[in-house]
């Protein structure tokens, strides 16, 4: 994926191949690393990429509706408190 403006939300409702490798690149180069870096990483892409206008709220929250069934409630606050900053970006 080379940008996020290139999400299209897949046509079964289901995370994008390309989302799905990205995921796993990303995952093999914090591989051992600890879960802070991981987000911090994460969100400094979405910020650039908002910064860029190329990250509109629709894909942010698209992002979250799709991450937030794997996380924990704590994890789902954080997701949702990190897009809002997203969003007033």
């Amino acid at each position: 994926m080379k940008d996020f403006a290139s999400y299209t939300g897949g046509d079964s409702g289901g995370v994008p191949q390309e989302w799905v490798r990205e995921a796993q690149k990303l995952a093999a180069q914090f591989d051992g690393k600890n879960e802070g870096e991981l987000v911090r990483t994460i969100y400094a892409r979405a910020a650039e990429a908002r910064r860029a206008g190329t990250l509109p709220d629709a894909e942010i929250d698209a992002f979250c509706a799709q991450i937030a069934p794997m996380l924990d409630a704590g994890k789902r606050k954080k997701l949702a408190r990190l897009a809002a900053e997203l969003k007033k970006m």
